[in-house]
């Protein structure tokens, strides 16, 4: 499962540089917004990927049980804390951090067209 999320990851820092490099010339984002955007939710999604894993362990212990739930639930309070701080103390375009945060949702795509197409015969 970790594979997956690694992948999903690279695909992610990929599309990070690609889009940075072909808008940056144009004047069409703000750098500082766009990365924060992308490793907020980069962040975000490893957190969540590891408590779901820690909590869903078959024949997990007692205590990896407890560590995956205060993996989701520190995943829970940074995801509302730092979007709100973010929003409501400091002035960026917000265009620009919407669309690093939604490289995550381009790189989960790729990397589902790419195990599709791994898998075809």
């Amino acid at each position: 499962m970790m594979r997956s999320v690694y992948r999903i990851e690279l695909w992610h820092v990929i599309l990070l540089g690609v889009l940075f490099a072909s808008l940056m010339p144009l004047s069409l984002l703000e750098p500082r917004a766009f990365f924060l955007g992308g490793v907020f939710v980069a962040v975000n999604f490893f957190l969540l990927a590891l408590g779901v894993r820690w909590v869903l362990t078959p024949l997990g212990d007692h205590g990896r049980v407890w560590m995956g739930v205060a993996f989701l639930l520190l995943k829970f309070v940074m995801f509302l804390g730092l979007l709100s701080l973010l929003f409501f103390h400091f002035e960026f375009f917000v265009l620009s951090f919407a669309l690093g945060f939604s490289t995550l949702l381009l790189a989960i795509i790729c990397e589902g067209f790419y195990f599709c197409v791994r898998r075809s015969p």
